[in-house]
């Protein structure tokens, strides 16, 4: 994977426990292009490899801004961004990847976000607005002090930007509610904690006129409880060589075992780090990246946590 060195150039506290960064080359440099949606992997001096979604024009090409909540179970990524990365730090990141792009062929959008899930949303915004395209906002937040941009996304105007505040409100948004609307055909963007994801896809379900598309930051409560694995057998197409990958482990560890070093990051299906082709067999999908039109075509597998319906895979390695 090609690592990008880039400067801290600011940082903001954008609301409780939210920092933005904004990233540029050291030497001035136009950065990669990306879209909008898209993010880099940080690599953080603890060793550990985050992904953050990039949440500034992608017309913007002379700096990557992103925001991170620091979260209360943190296992190093986010703790360490507040901690350690400030105002003329230097660190590598990736460069951008999209899991979660705007789909062709519409120019009106539903946007959901719960919290932080606000940061590929944002992103989005801002392509939509430099387009002129129509877009709606549902923003959910524990309170106000929780909720990031607050202040440009109520510029957007009340009839554009719906907040919903659980302590003011004194629930959790239903989604079942009448005066949720969302006019037929128009798709639904969504990201945010599990609770949202999970209440948005049944209120897709119900609604099969709007397509829904999804940007996961963590695996969905019971994400374990897959069917019960089974061991298969791997081919390593370019080689020929053949594995067996046992029901305890996954592709990833087993080609690591034997000496493979593939890209990988979150290994929960989640940031499409290692994504590799699939040439023959049956994928059992168990990712958060690929559509179902993806799934279905076989095509392609997140070896980090995906597994195999047919005795063997054929694998593009």
């Amino acid at each position: 994977m090609k690592k990008i060195q880039v400067l801290i150039a600011e940082r903001t506290q954008e609301a409780k426990d939210i920092v933005r960064l904004v990233l540029r080359s050291p030497n001035g440099e136009v950065l990669p292009a990306f879209t909008a949606g898209a993010h880099v992997d940080l690599f953080l001096p603890n060793g550990l490899t985050r992904q953050y979604s990039l949440i500034n024009d992608c017309g913007q090409v002379d700096r990557y801004e992103i925001a991170v909540s620091k979260a209360a179970a943190s296992r190093g990524g986010s703790s360490c961004v507040h901690s350690t990365l400030c105002v003329g730090y230097v660190i590598d990141v990736s460069e951008p990847r999209n899991n979660f792009c705007l789909q062709a062929g519409h120019d009106t959008f539903q946007f959901i976000a719960g919290g932080i899930g606000i940061t590929p949303i944002l992103s989005m915004i801002r392509h939509c607005e430099s387009r002129s395209w129509k877009w709606r906002l549902l923003y959910l937040a524990r309170s106000r002090e929780c909720a990031a941009f607050r202040d440009e996304l109520e510029s957007f105007g009340a009839d554009r930007v719906h907040f919903h505040f659980d302590d003011e409100a004194g629930r959790l948004f239903d989604f079942a509610d009448p005066s949720f609307i969302v006019g037929s055909g128009v798709p639904v963007y969504c990201c945010g904690p599990a609770p949202v994801m999970k209440a948005v896809g049944e209120f897709a379900s119900r609604n099969p006129d709007n397509p829904a598309y999804f940007e996961w930051f963590s695996p969905a409560a019971g994400a374990d409880t897959h069917e019960m694995a089974s061991g298969f057998d791997i081919k390593l197409n370019r080689s020929g060589t053949l594995l067996h990958v046992p029901e305890s482990k996954s592709i990833l560890e087993v080609l690591e075992e034997h000496g493979y070093e593939l890209s990988c990051s979150c290994r929960e299906g989640m940031c499409g780090t290692c994504e590799t082709g699939v040439v023959e067999g049956e994928p059992d999908h168990r990712d958060y990246v690929l559509s179902g039109s993806e799934r279905a075509a076989g095509r392609t597998i997140m070896i980090c946590v995906s597994r195999a319906k047919s005795a063997m895979l054929v694998l593009d390695i």
